[in-house]
C-alpha cells in the first residue's frame, strides 16, 4: 500500500494536468471569490459610483463577504458546481488513463493485489485534495486581508470553529465529487468518457431536474437527495449565499440542511469508492 501510495503521489506530482487543473481551480476561486465581487463593490461603493441607496447597500454586502472572517465560507461556495467538477476531472483521468495507458493491466497482472493498488491511487488523491484545499483556504485569506487593507477597514481572522468548519465543508465535498470520477473512470475504463458524463452529469442533467421539479413534485423527491444539491446544500449551511440570492454562487442551495447534507455526501463517497474497489477487484482486464 504504502509503495503504491508513492508511486502513485510520483505520478501526480510530475503529471502536468494534475497542475493544470489544480491551478485552474485557484484561478476560479480568486476570480469569482475575490477580484469580480471586488469590482462590483468598487463600481458601485459609495464614492460616486453608487447611483441609489440600493446600490450602495449592495456594495456594503459585497464588501462584508470580502472580509477575511468570511474566507471559509468563501472556501466551499464554489465547490459545489464549478470546483466539483474540475475535481471529478481530475479523479476521472487519474483512474480512466490507466486503462488506456495499459498501466492497470500490468500492475492488476503482476504486482501487487487490485485493492492495494486501486487503494493508493486513491489514498494520494486524498492527499493531494487536502493540499489543494488547503492552499486554496490561505489564497482566499490573502486575498480577504488585501482587500481589507486596501479598503482601510478592520480586520478579524475567522475563529477557529468557522475554519474547521469551512475546511472540513469543502473536503467533504470535494472528496465527494473525485470519488464520484473515479467511479467512472473505473466504469468507463477510459478518461474520455468518463469526463464526458461526468460534466453533463454535474453542470447539466442535476440543474435541469431541479428546474423540473418545481413543476412535478415526484421528481423533486429524487432532486433533494442528488450528490449535486447534498453539496449545494452543505455550502448553504455553512454560510454560502444561495443561487437564489442577488450576489448567490450557483450550485448553492437550501433543499435540506446541513446534518443530512453531510450523512449523504458521506454516504456518496463511501458509496463511490467502494463501488470502485468491487469493481476493479471483479472485472477480467482484458475485457
Amino acid at each position: 500500500m504504502i509503495a503504491s501510495l508513492r508511486a502513485e503521489l510520483l505520478r501526480l506530482r510530475r503529471w502536468p494536468v494534475t497542475w493544470v487543473l489544480c491551478g485552474t481551480w485557484l484561478v476560479l476561486n480568486l476570480a469569482f471569490g475575490y477580484l469580480f465581487n471586488y469590482l462590483s463593490y468598487r463600481s458601485r461603493d459609495g464614492s460616486g459610483f453608487a447611483e441609489n441607496i440600493t446600490d450602495a447597500a449592495t456594495a456594503r454586502v459585497l464588501l462584508r463577504h470580502l472580509m477575511p472572517d468570511q474566507a471559509p465560507i468563501t472556501l466551499v461556495a464554489g465547490l459545489p458546481m464549478f470546483g466539483g467538477a474540475l475535481l471529478l476531472i481530475l479523479g476521472a483521468i487519474t483512474v480512466g488513463s490507466g486503462y488506456g495507458w495499459g498501466t492497470w493491466k500490468t500492475i492488476f497482472t503482476t504486482r501487487p493485489r487490485r485493492h492495494t493498488a486501486l487503494g493508493g491511487t486513491m489514498a494520494a488523491l486524498g492527499i493531494v485534495l487536502a493540499g489543494l484545499i488547503a492552499v486554496t483556504f490561505v489564497l482566499d485569506l490573502i486575498a480577504s486581508f488585501t482587500v481589507a487593507a486596501a479598503e482601510s477597514q478592520p480586520t478579524t481572522w475567522p475563529s477557529l470553529a468557522d475554519s474547521a468548519q469551512g475546511f472540513g465543508a469543502a473536503l467533504l465535498i470535494s472528496a465527494m465529487w473525485m470519488a464520484a470520477g473515479v467511479l467512472l473512470g473505473t466504469l468507463t475504463r477510459g478518461p474520455a468518457l468518463a469526463v464526458g458524463l461526468g460534466l453533463v452529469w454535474s453542470l447539466v442533467v442535476e440543474n435541469l431536474l431541479r428546474g423540473v421539479a418545481g413543476l412535478l413534485g415526484p421528481v423533486a423527491n429524487v432532486t433533494d437527495v442528488l450528490p449535486g444539491t447534498a453539496a449545494g446544500s452543505l455550502a448553504g449551511a455553512v454560510g454560502a449565499l444561495t443561487q437564489s440570492d442577488p450576489n448567490g454562487t450557483p450550485g448553492v442551495t437550501a433543499v435540506i440542511g446541513g446534518t443530512a447534507a453531510t450523512i449523504l455526501l458521506g454516504a456518496y463517497l463511501v458509496l463511490f469508492l467502494a463501488g470502485s474497489l468491487t469493481l476493479t477487484a471483479r472485472r477480467d482486464v482484458t475485457t
